[in-house]
């Protein structure tokens, strides 16, 4: 890859910005145990890293209000997590700090307002971020590349001057879907997805710096 003219950089936020995938994996397969029903990491890859399609339908006898029960149980598990446990990425404050002032800089997530508050009341990291796009500002989630359309919007940019980067399956999807340049980052979630989709694989998010303009 050449060094390049990107302006503007849209972050995925769970797995990239904090670590915070495991314990949402954990709320579920919490909620999900007490029902029955033994979650599986790579269940859990498949039916939300990849997929985005939940795992509630996989119980017995389930529905939609039973669900929605559910997922209030386990969306209050998860808040608890995200205040007590530790979310911190190792080096992600000394890489933003960097990047700041250089890039235009947005959050790009699936996550909901609620828990994103919650991770960044904790985290000061906002400070160097633009805008922020959660699950409440569109229709469709990724891999639909509707929250990265919305991304670019918000820049005032040309697509071609933003890339994304992504930790996921389904969030290297969308942003391909939507036309961006896109890093992978994989981590212990996501190692064994298929990111063959991805313009750049890292194996560590610090090794960005080695594709951008000094």
């Amino acid at each position: 890859m050449e060094k390049n003219d990107f302006k503007a950089i849209l972050w995925d936020n769970d797995g990239i910005l904090v670590e915070t995938e495991k314990w949402y994996f954990e709320a579920t397969k919490q909620i999900m145990a007490k029902e029955g029903f033994n979650l599986s990491i790579d269940t859990y890859r498949e039916t939300f890293l990849k997929k985005n399609t939940g795992a509630w339908h996989l119980l017995k006898n389930i529905n939609e209000a039973h669900v929605i029960k559910l997922r209030k149980q386990r969306n209050e598990l998860y808040s608890s997590y995200l205040k007590t446990k530790d979310i911190t990425m190792k080096g992600i404050g000394k890489i933003l700090k960097a990047l700041y002032g250089k890039y235009k800089m947005g959050i790009v997530t699936s996550s909901r307002r609620e828990h994103f508050n919650i991770i960044h009341e904790r985290t000061g990291l906002l400070q160097y971020f633009n805008f922020i796009i959660t699950s409440e500002n569109f229709k469709k989630s990724k891999p639909d590349p509707e929250p990265y359309l919305l991304g670019i919007k918000q820049t005032g940019l040309k697509t071609s001057e933003c890339f994304a980067i992504e930790d996921s399956e389904r969030g290297v999807i969308a942003a391909k879907e939507a036309n961006l340049f896109c890093f992978a980052v994989p981590n212990e979630m996501t190692k064994n997805s298929d990111f063959s989709k991805a313009d750049i694989i890292l194996n560590d998010l610090s090794e960005i710096f080695t594709f951008l303009k000094k």
